[in-house]
């Protein structure tokens, strides 16, 4: 079987399976695990590498209300590479190319590819996908060994959160320029690390925020999680409100519980790696609350050794 994928998370699902070599084409933002960066790419995307989070913000928006998309297949591409099965998505209309498109040139492709969305909300539905990539592939038994070893180590991850003496608030940001909660499956993890999400609702879609909307909400620990940022480029939109009296007055600030996490390579993608982005926020959550890190003021540290990469950094 010949496979296109057209999501990060897919790729990610796609490989996990043991299907890396029936791959044949992935996105312009595939690049985990590294070897997919050597295939074909078939999608590119309108927005500016180097654009300002407040400009994304609006390009966005604006091409929302248009109706046109913000991704584009490459459809020669697309078309040389012959696939038999195209993993793609209608959850987000700004995270991958739009599900009509995908629709109308798997019908004028020559080899007829079958199509699945993947469309998942929370961790139970991530397990769901898993399945639904395998069935397609005809790999049915891969699916359970690997939703298994997931639900084994999520469960390890509770049951030391079901330790903790407080439940910090919490609030994960995917956008600071305008400042977005998180949604779908990141306030679950949240929940699951031992902290209380006051922002952002289970199952529920990131919504834009007002700066006065964090502060009443009171976080004792802030993670940023810029939707599609490294910690690096999150970490510039970090610096550029530490002047801001609304930020100064967060209880994160003040105590210097605020962490700069890899957005893209985590929090923003449903695939395997959500339980790393849960075991992330688990041993940061519980490490912010012993007493060597109190009364720490905007300095760094050194990421979880829970999980591999750079994915933390304390500001």
């Amino acid at each position: 079987m010949r496979i296109v994928s057209l999501l990060p998370s897919a790729t990610e699902i796609v490989c996990a399976l043991g299907l890396e070599e029936q791959l044949v084409g992935v996105t312009h933002e595939c690049d985990y695990p590294a070897s997919v960066t050597s295939l074909p790419a078939v999608t590119r995307t309108l927005i500016p590498a180097d654009a300002a989070s407040r400009d994304i913000d609006k390009q966005v928006r604006e091409q929302l209300q248009s109706n046109n998309a913000l991704y584009q297949l490459d459809l020669p591409v697309l078309e040389s590479l012959q696939p038999d099965l195209i993993v793609t998505q209608a959850l987000c209309d700004v995270c991958a190319v739009a599900e009509d498109e995908v629709q109308a040139a798997a019908r004028e492709l020559p080899s007829r590819p079958a199509v699945i969305n993947l469309e998942p909300l929370c961790l139970d539905d991530l397990y769901g996908t898993l399945r639904q990539v395998a069935v397609a592939a005809h790999v049915e038994d891969r699916a359970e060994e690997v939703v298994d070893r997931l639900r084994a180590r999520v469960d390890a991850v509770s049951r030391r959160s079901d330790t903790l003496d407080q439940r910090p608030k919490v609030a994960l940001l995917e956008w600071l320029d305008p400042p977005f909660s998180c949604g779908h499956w990141s306030p679950e993890l949240v929940r699951l690390a031992g902290g209380r999400e006051v922002l952002g609702r289970e199952g529920q879609p990131s919504r834009t925020l007002n700066w006065e909307e964090v502060v009443d909400g009171e976080p004792e620990v802030l993670f940023v999680a810029c939707c599609g940022f490294t910690a690096e480029r999150a970490m510039e939109d970090v610096r550029a409100l530490a002047s801001e009296m609304f930020w100064r007055q967060l209880p994160a600030v003040q105590s210097g519980r605020v962490y700069v996490v890899d957005g893209s390579q985590y929090f923003s993608r449903p695939g395997p790696r959500l339980v790393e982005s849960l075991e992330i926020l688990a041993h940061t959550i519980a490490s912010a609350h012993t007493p060597q890190a109190r009364g720490c003021r905007f300095t760094h540290s050194h990421r979880p050794a829970i999980a591999p990469g750079r994915a933390v950094r304390r500001h």
